[in-house]
């Protein structure tokens, strides 16, 4: 959508526009749901937050001065969203280890790696970027949900400072520590993956369970920078950014999105 169609189209469903409204919602899920989606790597909760998210943004829309700011406006009410999840999910949790077949473990059919793999195609370097971005830290989620959408196109720097609240130096700081710790990953995907796998990797991978972990990723990122056979899964990798350049949205998924959220009552 062109960026004059696009405030067209919010200044006429700020002005109340049913029309607009749906319109309004249709051109948004599929943003909503690559954030969301990422950031909390398929979790059975995706369509609610992102459900909640359009709802909030819908309320606020009559309060929105500059239909320019739109965007980042949106994608940081989904952060707050997610944010507000995370911090459900610790609240809630045991101070107990989680059982692998608990209800906070992602569902491996809804897996966003996987469904990003699978419907956009992914093969070579690029399924190596998606598959690694399993082994970044919860921390970085955010930032990665909204890198990744930057680099495809899809926001702007700014767009994401916005929607961190960080300066765009602050925000280029961040990224380039994520990304460091994305390529780090993109290694330890390598290494795994390998065929035959290095003898030596595999006795360190001994007590793994096979869930990406931080710590694992540091162990066997160690291996790999002093092993001869591993350490050369770390040459020959093109930047992250340019594997992502016009990559599309993943398509929308999930029952509760295809009936979009229930509008807000008209005063």
């Amino acid at each position: 959508m062109g960026q004059d169609r696009e405030r067209a189209l919010i200044k006429a469903a700020r002005a109340g526009s049913p029309g607009a409204r749906d319109q309004l919602v249709a051109s948004c899920l599929p943003l909503l749901y690559n954030v969301v989606g990422r950031a909390l790597n398929g979790h059975a909760d995706v369509d609610d937050v992102v459900q909640e998210t359009v709802l909030r943004m819908l309320r606020g829309l009559p309060g929105l001065r500059d239909p320019a700011s739109f965007r980042s406006w949106l994608v940081a009410i989904a952060m707050n969203e997610i944010r507000g999840h995370r911090r459900n999910r610790q609240t809630a949790a045991l101070p107990v280890e989680p059982l692998a077949d608990g209800p906070d473990r992602v569902d491996p059919a809804a897996d966003f790696v996987d469904v990003t793999i699978l419907r956009l195609g992914l093969s070579g370097q690029r399924r190596q970027v998606a598959e690694a971005t399993r082994w970044v830290d919860e921390d970085d989620r955010e930032l990665l949900s909204l890198w990744w959408l930057e680099a495809a196109g899809e926001l702007s720097r700014a767009e994401v400072a916005a929607a961190l609240d960080l300066s765009p130096e602050h925000t280029a700081v961040r990224v380039q520590r994520m990304k460091a710790r994305l390529d780090t990953a993109r290694v330890v995907v390598g290494a795994l993956a390998a065929r035959p796998r290095c003898v030596l990797l595999d006795d360190l991978l001994a007590g793994w369970d096979g869930a990406p972990s931080p710590l694992w990723r540091k162990r066997i990122a160690r291996h790999a920078r002093g092993c001869t056979v591993c350490s050369g899964f770390g040459t020959g990798l093109v930047p992250a950014e340019g594997l992502l350049v016009g990559l599309a949205l993943v398509p929308l998924a999930g029952a509760a999105l295809a009936g979009g959220p229930e509008r807000p009552a008209q005063t």
